[in-house]
């Protein structure tokens, strides 16, 4: 009597291999969010400071404002639109750049520099489309409470703020800054994965650093690339997404390069790049999280993978 073979578990399928970037992404980005999500609040409160008049550049400042006047909960405001946004976007981002980087790697496993940029640019951008109406909503739910009392549409959820948006500006109103936000995306892309990878391979070569010590440098410089290539980008993204009609109904910004010409004709370049330490503050730890998180459950994965065969 033949003995049937047990049956692949799922986890080994050929379907989940090619799911297994964007799920252990989702996971990844998912986390890192809830731990700098206050970070993020002032952050976008900071962008928002110098519209109103001067500037304000203190994060300390500013989020002791916030639990003053809106109390501690306000700093997770757009909680719900931030996991969605890393549903969409941060699961696309890091989900196919690791499939196109394994499709694209040399024979020898090395992949080119040159092809890694490639590789970000490209997830990056196809990301930032799909994620756009959650960022949107989330960029309006944390600068809900900045607007006059009667303009307020406090928001109770995502769901909640794409609604409104829809209801107010159609459904095209959802992807209000697609252009800061697809550039933006690109470029934190291009600073973060493919800054780390290159650093990474660098120290390993070239250092006789422990491969803890390489991979702590190297994310920490990532995060530092990722934050200046992107937060021009960002401030704009914000600037769009936050926008409302004036009193003859017309907005404030006409797009991307009139929003950048109006900011630095009223407040100076170096507006770009107000709140840079939050704003790196706030990448950083997310570009670490994300990344260790992404290495620890591919380091599980290939145990699990190895352990199964051995018993098999």
């Amino acid at each position: 009597m033949d003995v049937a073979e047990p049956k692949q578990p799922f986890a080994l399928s050929p379907t989940f291999l090619v799911l297994k970037p964007f799920f252990f992404g989702s996971i990844a980005a998912c986390a890192s969010t809830l731990c700098v999500q206050p970070i993020d609040m002032v952050k976008v409160r900071l962008q928002l400071s110098g519209e109103g008049g001067k500037a304000s550049s203190n994060p300390i400042k500013m989020g002791a404002r916030i639990i003053k006047e809106e109390g501690v909960a306000a700093l997770y405001k757009g909680l719900s639109a931030a996991l969605l946004r890393q549903l969409t976007y941060g699961t696309a981002r890091l989900g196919m750049f690791r499939t196109f980087t394994d499709k694209l790697q040399n024979p020898d496993g090395s992949l080119d520099f040159s092809k890694r940029v490639g590789c970000s640019l490209t997830a990056g951008g196809l990301a930032a489309v799909l994620g756009t109406p959650a960022d949107a909503a989330l960029v309006r739910m944390q600068a809900d409470r900045t607007l006059p009392v009667e303009q307020r549409r406090n928001f109770r959820h995502v769901g909640h703020a794409l609604s409104v948006t829809v209801k107010e500006a159609g459904f095209m109103g959802m992807f209000v800054g697609t252009g800061p936000t697809v550039i933006r995306a690109m470029s934190l892309n291009v600073g973060m994965l493919s800054s780390y990878d290159q650093i990474k391979s660098e120290l390993e070569n070239r250092t006789d650093l422990s491969n803890t010590a390489v991979t702590a440098c190297a994310k920490l410089a990532s995060g530092f690339f990722a934050s200046a290539f992107s937060l021009p980008f960002d401030f704009i993204k914000t600037r769009l997404q936050k926008q409302t009609a004036g009193p003859d109904g017309k907005m404030p910004y006409g797009g991307i390069m009139d929003c950048a010409r109006k900011v630095a004709a009223k407040e100076g370049m170096g507006a770009f790049y107000n709140g840079f330490w939050t704003y790196y503050v706030r990448i950083s730890p997310h570009v670490m999280i994300s990344l260790l998180i992404l290495e620890k459950l591919n380091a599980r994965y290939t145990s699990y993978a190895k352990n199964y065969e051995q018993l098999a």
